[in-house]
């Protein structure tokens, strides 16, 4: 690149002398200077009317007595003295007073007088070269329209390693023995074991792929390519092969190594599934990924790691021991795994006494790293903007809700009787979620308007599940329908606002039925097969495997489930009814409670005239 640029500045020095030297030849001033014949000169000096004769090589400049301002040039003969021609006129420059000064020439005007002559030669010859350099590098880009754009890292300088990376330790285990593989292979091969060929890191968005993967190239020591799936494939048939070819030469020529390919499902789906036959791009280069990762060429030192978050979609063929041999599978992480990750984020930053990284952790079920970090950073913002000089728990509470919710909207504005209504409606839930045995105990209700919500009651588990029984779904579709029915009950009337809330209710109820069997009356079997569009990457039908009759059955018994936690809901807040409109009235006056207060608030007595509705 700097011989590029030092040849190119080179012929733009050229070019631009020589247009300064065709600028002074053409345009040079000539006002005072006229040309005449050396018989003149001559005739000058014997009428005495030259002062002064300056010889320049073979040019004469001539200083007349009357006019010194006026300069007159005369070329005489090559090889010739001016003291000869005036001696061939018999002309004594002594007795005519004239002053002969002889002017030494240098080897740089000889030289610049030759570049004059050759300057149109040298110009275009100038232009010419710079033509054909610039199509050189048309070409030189035209050909490496196939090469791999993979970066590579030698490992030398690790900005990542594995003690940045929290709350996936068996993931960090796999991965760690690819790394002492690649460092020291004798303590493997003397057990006969072999080099893993590929390893396929599977997990959500957001739960550390890419970091992992970054952490395995600091770790390792060895020359590290990383390349996103989506870099292979052009619009071109063949241009993604090729890439593919040049990417294992250089990590061939630079094994042992690692080839990282982030978000492989981009070339790696299903073959035969997607428009254009065997013969589109996205296949071609798929064919010649598994070709080099388990080919006839299988003595290759190479590892190659991939990452995805739609394994179900990817080729069989690529799936198969000998190409990925092992699948590293990445979760959101539990609370142990929370908390590690909340301390690798808050590293270097001022944190409060006050701050509880455990509690702050149970009140983020779900999170993936991703989601953890960005709630750091964005209670770091958040403390600057309040002018804090450190993180205290409360921005790290309100981060919570920004991260799930979106931030607040207090400028919103909203009339006194719909925000009668969102209190009523977020009480409902609050109450039923607080009566039910098996629903998650509730943290806080709002309504103050969040994102695309008017208001909101968040529940968290009192711990991480991975399973749910039969009755928590139940009180969660009781929880879910607790604000409509308190707008029935209060308002006699309901509200659009339960739209979300009735398509929560409609898929638990369904799932229970079709996916779950936790139907009373039907089998305990599945019912009905989502089917995706490979190509399209998403779900868009579902295969019906059962009859008419059954999916009535479906129907009725999705009906039934609703319709029981409907009565359940009901039943508990027209007994709770006072309850219901004390905390309706606290939010219309507090606009929020969480904590202890809400803690108060649920144990507290009724006002006597809290069995009044307000809007009733």
């Amino acid at each position: 690149m700097g011989n590029k640029w030092v040849s190119n500045a080179f012929i733009y020095l050229i070019i631009f002398m020589a247009v300064i030297a065709i600028f002074f030849t053409l345009f040079s001033s000539g006002d005072n200077t006229e040309r005449v014949d050396v018989s003149a000169i001559l005739q000058m000096a014997e009428n005495e009317q030259i002062s002064k004769i300056v010889v320049d090589g073979d040019q004469l400049i001539v200083t007349p007595r009357n006019s010194p301002d006026q300069l007159l040039i005369a070329a005489k003969e090559p090889g010739t003295s001016v003291f000869e021609l005036f001696q061939a006129a018999n002309i004594n420059p002594n007795e005519k007073s004239i002053q002969i000064e002889v002017q030494q020439s240098s080897g740089f005007g000889a030289l610049f007088g030759v570049l004059l002559q050759f300057l149109p030669l040298i110009f275009f010859g100038a232009i010419l070269l710079f033509m054909m350099r610039q199509a050189q590098g048309s070409n030189n880009q035209t050909m490496g329209f196939g090469r791999s754009k993979a970066k590579m890292y030698s490992g030398n300088r690790p900005t990542v390693t594995f003690a940045d990376v929290a709350g996936v330790e068996e993931s960090k285990q796999e991965l760690q023995e690819v790394v002492e593989f690649l460092k020291y292979p004798e303590r493997f091969l003397s057990l006969g074991a072999h080099i893993p060929k590929g390893v396929l890191m599977v997990g959500p968005p957001g739960t550390g792929k890419t970091l992992l993967s970054r952490a395995v190239a600091g770790e390792a020591g060895v020359p590290f390519f990383a390349i996103s799936g989506s870099e292979f494939v052009e619009m071109f048939v063949g241009v993604g092969a090729s890439r593919v070819r040049d990417l294992f030469d250089q990590a061939k020529r630079n094994s042992p190594a690692i080839v990282f390919v982030d978000e492989i499902d981009a070339v790696g789906r299903h073959r035969g599934a997607g428009l254009g036959g065997g013969h589109d791009e996205r296949e071609q280069t798929l064919n010649q990924i598994l070709v080099e990762m388990d080919g006839f060429d299988t003595s290759t030192n190479v590892i190659v790691i991939a990452a995805t978050n739609r394994p179900d979609i990817l080729d069989p063929a690529l799936l198969r021991p000998g190409r990925f041999d092992r699948r590293v599978m990445l979760d959101s992480p539990d609370i142990n795994g929370r908390v590690a990750v909340l301390k690798v984020h808050i590293t270097g930053k001022p944190l409060s006494d006050n701050v509880d990284l455990e509690a702050l952790a149970r009140q983020t079920p779900g999170f993936s790293g991703a989601d953890l970090a960005n709630l750091v950073n964005e209670a770091a913002i958040l403390a600057a903007r309040r002018k804090k000089k450190e993180i205290g728990y409360e921005e790290l509470m309100e981060s919570v809700d920004r991260v799930t919710m979106g931030p607040e909207r207090r400028s919103r504005v909203i009339s006194p009787h719909e925000k009668e209504i969102v209190a009523y409606h977020e009480s409902g839930h609050a109450l039923v979620g607080h009566m039910l045995a098996h629903a998650d105990p509730v943290q806080k209700i709002s309504v103050i308007s969040r994102g695309m919500a008017a208001g909101y009651t968040k529940s968290l588990p009192s711990e991480d599940r991975m399973f749910m029984s039969r009755p928590q779904l139940m009180d969660r579709i009781t929880m879910a329908l607790g604000g409509r029915v308190a707008e029935e009950i209060t308002f006699g009337e309901v509200t659009t606002g339960a739209s979300n809330d009735l398509e929560q209710v409609t898929g638990i109820a369904r799932a229970m039925v079709t996916r779950y069997g936790m139907s009373e009356k039907l089998l305990p079997r599945t019912y009905g097969k989502r089917e995706e569009m490979v190509f399209l990457g998403r779900e868009i039908t579902e295969q019906r495997d059962y009859s008419d009759k059954v999916a009535e059955d479906i129907d009725d018994e999705v009906q039934s489930i609703i319709l029981e936690a409907y009565s359940n809901c009901r039943r508990i807040l027209e007994e709770n009814l006072p309850k219901l409109v004390q905390i309706a009235r606290y939010l219309m006056a507090n606009e929020m409670v969480e904590g202890k207060d809400l803690d108060n608030l649920f144990a507290s007595d009724v006002p006597p005239d809290g069995a009044v509705a307000a809007g009733a």
